[in-house]
């Protein structure tokens, strides 16, 4: 019984994370909701030590997020800043894959929004 408790509280942070990425700009939506799949799927079989400390980060998450978004509400996209600063303590705690893993989203979360942009050539 305590299996089934524990999935149907997965399942609802990780809806309720996508439905939060609803009002993220179209690049950060399509962004966040690949991150998020990925590492649910990547952490299903995690220790029960990795599930808690996992699920009380993507609850940080979730709960950053609601609140930005909620702030956010009349304003336009392009004025609201979304998600937080990493302090240094966290940052010592990760794990040399996790760095390069945050690296590769910053990468990513960063890039020129023009990349969506397709012109014509003027030839």
């Amino acid at each position: 019984m305590a299996a089934s408790a524990h999935v149907s509280r997965v399942r609802s942070l990780y809806k309720r994370i996508l439905v939060l990425h609803r009002f993220l700009p179209i690049d950060l939506r399509a962004l966040g909701d690949q991150y998020v799949k990925d590492e649910f799927r990547r952490n299903k079989r995690a220790s029960s030590e990795e599930v808690t400390s996992f699920m009380t980060e993507w609850e940080k998450y979730k709960d950053t997020l609601q609140t930005q978004v909620l702030q956010s509400a009349g304003k336009p996209l392009s004025s609201v800043k979304f998600g937080a600063d990493l302090s240094e303590g966290k940052l010592s705690n990760f794990q040399d894959d996790q760095i390069g893993q945050l690296y590769e989203l910053m990468l990513e979360s960063t890039k020129s929004s023009r990349q969506f942009d397709i012109q014509e050539d003027s030839k």
